[in-house]
Formats: structure tokens, C-alpha cells, sequence
């Protein structure tokens, strides 16, 4: 079949750090991320993580290698302050803002974590966890700051808010810092379903690679500078930090940031905003969507790519989403620890009940309940 003939696995970027920078100058002033109304360009976004970066450089005591956790939802400060850290030699702990106060405490410590950007609604929590953490420096943002500033929730904390942050760094000069793709990226927890969340320890050149082995995937269906791909899996979770943050972003694509889609009927009223050409979600979210007589009315026309991960996809959910939308759903399978996709259906060649074949550079091996290798299946006729 045509996608065996996946293309040469290529690492173009020496590190995140260049993805983002090389990425920005190419694609300028076209639309990168857009949420809540508000668009940002590529320059924008460039300009942004500098400053951002400018500030930890300059008035903090963080250096490179130092964690940085960022505790917020599908919103562009998630985005500058992402890029900014990395561009600043800093270490990622992505954090789900949902997590309790057990958590948090287990996850900043076992990270090492000195400095947190948090939502501003989460300040009272932090305030009773933060003196059993090492955190020192609290950076806070309200969803809608980028677009009219919000007043934040008073506690004992001594945090800086995030346009302060913008505002503070554009002032600052901002010195380049030179990973390599053996560099430390991330610290992105997983598991606790048999125990306590374990840090995996990503790379810069784990995250390059897997950007060019999903890209080698899915490429024929990427029109690159002209995507736009709704976000509303949560970017904390290594899933969409790879489609929306490092893939598509590299590819010039607009991402469209949903900051809750538990809200179903705010999605589909961003939705209908966007001749969106890309979507990630879970089994229970597609369900959930074409059951709305509204996201029915849709114009799926430009829909070239529908992607399913983190759970197993129902042939129900494939087919009510196929026979809704017109677009198959492209299952793939996944782990933080390979950053994460194993392996993925190519668009065009999806075969419903499983993951796809791995991707490029990538060899699985399956064991049974004694730890010896699994037969494989016989071939098919």
C-alpha cells in the first residue's frame, strides 16, 4: 500500500529552540494560534516567548536546565509561556489543572519544579500546597488577560501576573540558548493507575523525531501555511502538545485553542467560526459532538483529518463521526514515553479496530502474559 512508502525520517531543527524560532520567521504574519476570539500570528507568538523568556533570564534566578511547570488549559498563554521557557534552557513539567492538592504536591517536588505558571482561579489552591513544594516564582493568568487584562484573586502569594511578565521582558534583552537534541525538553508525567505519576524524561530530539515520524505519517493530507486544527484535547497532555504545538505549528498551521470542551455548545459555536481542515479527539468527545443537532449543521467540506488517541475509538463513535462528518477517523496509539505516537492509521488507508502500522524508525514487539513474544497474525488474503 502507498503509505508503506512513508519518507525519509528528517530532523531539519537542532532543537526545539530552532523549531520555533525558523518556524516563526517562515510563516510571519500568518494566523498561528487563535482562542477565545483572539488570533496571534507567528510573530506574534515569536515575540511573545522572547519576552517571556527575556524576563526568566533577567529577573529571575532560573537557568537553563531549571523546571518550569505550567499549570493551564488550552489558551494562548500556555503557548508563549511554553515556548518561551524552552527558549529559555528551561525543563517543562506539564501540569493538569485538575489535579488535587495531593497531586500538585507529589508532581512539583518529584519534578523539581521552582517556578509555576498557574491559572489565577487556582491561586487559593496553590496557596495551601506551596510551602510543601520548592516553587518560588508564581506566574498568573486569567484566560482572557491577552485580550483585556482581569482583576486576580488576593492571597498570601507573591505572584507576578503574565502581561506583567510581557511587559517587563519587552524591556529586557534576551539571550539565545543552544540545546541539543540530547538536551532534556520535558518532564511529562504519565501513569499513576499503578502508582504514583512518573516524570518521562523527553528530549529535544524525542520531540523532533516524532514530529518528523507523525508528519511522514499523515503528510499527504498537511497543506502547509494553510491548515487550521481545532485543539480541544488539553495541550498539558503530551497528545496535543505534539499535534498543535510542535507538528502543526511547524507546518504553519493555525491551531484554535478550546480552552473547555466540556462546553460542547461553546465548541461547536467556535466550530462554526472556522473552516477548520483538522480535529483531535477521544471516542466519547466525537459521540458527544454528533449527537448535537447543531454540530450536524456544520460545514465539514474543508475536513481532511480526524485523529483518536488515549483511548481505545468504538466502531460506533468511527461511524456515527463518519457518516456525520465525511471524514474517517485516523486511530493511532500512543505514550508519554515515546512522545508519544507509536504508531497511527494514515489517512486514506484506516482500518477501523486497530492503531495503524508504526511509524517510520519504529519497532514493536508484543508480549504475552509470560513475557514471551506474542505470534504474529497470519496475512491477509
Amino acid at each position: 500500500m502507498a503509505y508503506d512508502q512513508d519518507s525519509q525520517l528528517k530532523l531539519n531543527y537542532s532543537s526545539l529552540v530552532d523549531l520555533i524560532e525558523k518556524t516563526s520567521l517562515r510563516y510571519g504574519d500568518k494566523p498561528a494560534y487563535a482562542c477565545l476570539g483572539k488570533t496571534s500570528s507567528f510573530n506574534e507568538i515569536e515575540r511573545d516567548s522572547r519576552y517571556f523568556a527575556a524576563y526568566l533570564q533577567n529577573k529571575t534566578s532560573l537557568k537553563p536546565g531549571d523546571r518550569i511547570a505550567i499549570q493551564l488549559p488550552n489558551i494562548t498563554q500556555f503557548v508563549i509561556a511554553a515556548y518561551g521557557a524552552i527558549r529559555a534552557g528551561l525543563i517543562l513539567v506539564n501540569t493538569n489543572p485538575l489535579y488535587t492538592e495531593r497531586e500538585l504536591i507529589h508532581q512539583f517536588n518529584d519534578s523539581g519544579a521552582t517556578a509555576l505558571v498557574v491559572l489565577s482561579d487556582l491561586l487559593p489552591t496553590l496557596a495551601k500546597v506551596i510551602d510543601s513544594t520548592q516553587i518560588e516564582l508564581v506566574i498568573s493568568t486569567h484566560p482572557l488577560d491577552l485580550i483585556d487584562p482581569q482583576v486576580q484573586p488576593k492571597t498570601r502569594l507573591k505572584n507576578i501576573e503574565f502581561c506583567q511578565i510581557l511587559k517587563q521582558g519587552a524591556e529586557l534583552s534576551f539571550t539565545r540558548v543552544a540545546p541539543t537534541l540530547a538536551t532534556l525538553s520535558a518532564l511529562q508525567y504519565t501513569g499513576g493507575t499503578t502508582g504514583l505519576s512518573k516524570g518521562a524524561m523527553l528530549t529535544h530530539g524525542n520531540m523532533l523525531a516524532n514530529a518528523a515520524q507523525v508528519k511522514s505519517r499523515i503528510g499527504s493530507v498537511i497543506t502547509e501555511g494553510e491548515d487550521i486544527f481545532v485543539a480541544p484535547l488539553p495541550i498539558y497532555h503530551i497528545y496535543a502538545f505534539m499535534v498543535n504545538l510542535v507538528l502543526y505549528f511547524e507546518c504553519g498551521g493555525c491551531s484554535v485553542l478550546i480552552p473547555n470542551p466540556r462546553d460542547i455548545s461553546g465548541l461547536i459555536k467556535t466550530l462554526a467560526k472556522y473552516p477548520f481542515t483538522g480535529f483531535a479527539g477521544l471516542n466519547t468527545l466525537f459521540v458527544a459532538l454528533c449527537h448535537q443537532p447543531e454540530f450536524k449543521a456544520l460545514d465539514f467540506s474543508h475536513l481532511k483529518i480526524t485523529i483518536s488517541g488515549g483511548t481505545a475509538l468504538t466502531a460506533a463513535a468511527a461511524n456515527i463521526w463518519q457518516q456525520t462528518t465525511g471524514n474517517m477517523i485516523s486511530e493511532g496509539y500512543g505514550l508519554s514515553e515515546t512522545s508519544p505516537v507509536v504508531s497511527l492509521n494514515a489517512p486514506g488507508y484506516q482500518k477501523l479496530g486497530t492503531i495503524g502500522k508504526p511509524v517510520i524508525g519504529t519497532e514493536v514487539k508484543l508480549l504475552d502474559e509470560n513475557n514471551l513474544e506474542a505470534p504474529s497474525a497470519p496475512p491477509e488474503n
